[in-house]
């Protein structure tokens, strides 16, 4: 009697018959290119999940994301180019070697010990590669804001950067006071670059004060639509009609739903 099949094998051999001639039409004609809004838009949902600390729809979740890798392992497979056991055996040496100090001899005294040693095993590990940049390696389909600090830890790698937070601020400064001239003097061909520019700078500052820009957008937005459902609420609630309200009577209405506590909601 034949062992009972691990998930993973389980699950390999369901994908395998999805691909397989009589399989699923839809799942046959999948091609990589196809399969890239599905990855995008099942990591968005697995962060969904994570953020809701709901344990049942994490599980799930993940189980989304890791039908994309196994999918495309399976496409990979029939080009006979890797398959997914190739990938993880490929990931689980990765992380052997670049955890010396589990794996290895040598010692670490802090999680900053061991990011310094992690890039600069990376960095051996890709000497064999040509390289053309201290940029290379920033994914171009990355959101803005991660891009942005992506490509300035890249760059304060090799000394370029401000020498403390100082800098950084002065420069948002900076980059303000010429967004307001370029506003000011109807230059539309640059309040778009100076609009950028001064979100770059943004980023850039909270790099340096150990904020992920990304997390503390993310948080102030589901914050102000929170409190703009609150102020619906109460709109609704004393037969407001929002749009014949003035800006002071809104202004009243936000103030309000600042003092409520607001539970947790999504967009």
């Amino acid at each position: 009697m034949s062992e009972p099949l691990t998930g993973i094998q389980k699950l390999l051999a369901v994908m395998k018959q999805l691909r397989a001639p009589g399989g699923c039409p839809w799942d046959r004609e999948q091609t990589l290119h196809s399969l890239k809004p599905c990855l995008l838009e099942e990591t968005y949902e697995l962060l969904d999940a994570i953020d809701k600390n709901d344990a049942t729809l994490h599980r799930e979740e993940l189980g989304d994301v890791l039908l994309q890798v196994v999918f495309q392992c399976a496409i990979r497979e029939e080009e006979e180019l890797f398959s997914f056991d190739d990938v993880a055996t490929t990931l689980a040496e990765k992380l052997i070697r670049r955890h010396p100090h589990v794996f290895g001899d040598n010692t670490v005294s802090s999680s900053q010990e061991v990011l310094k040693n992690w890039e600069s095993i990376k960095q051996t590990e890709k000497a064999d590669k040509p390289k053309h940049s201290a940029l290379d390696g920033v994914p171009h389909a990355l959101p803005a804001l991660l891009k942005a600090q992506r490509v300035q830890a890249k760059a304060s790698r090799v000394g370029f950067d401000w020498q403390d937070s100082s800098g950084a601020l002065e420069k948002i400064e900076e980059e303000l006071k010429e967004l307001r001239v370029a506003v000011e003097e109807g230059k539309s061909n640059e309040i778009e670059e100076e609009t950028g520019d001064l979100l770059f700078s943004v980023v850039n500052y909270c790099r340096f004060i150990h904020v992920d820009a990304e997390s503390a957008l993310s948080g102030s937005t589901q914050k102000f639509a929170q409190r703009f459902r609150e102020v619906e609420r109460l709109a609704k609630e004393r037969s407001i009609e929002m749009k014949a309200c003035t800006l002071a009577e809104l202004d009243a209405l936000w103030d309000e739903a600042k003092r409520h506590p607001l539970p947790p909601t999504t967009l």
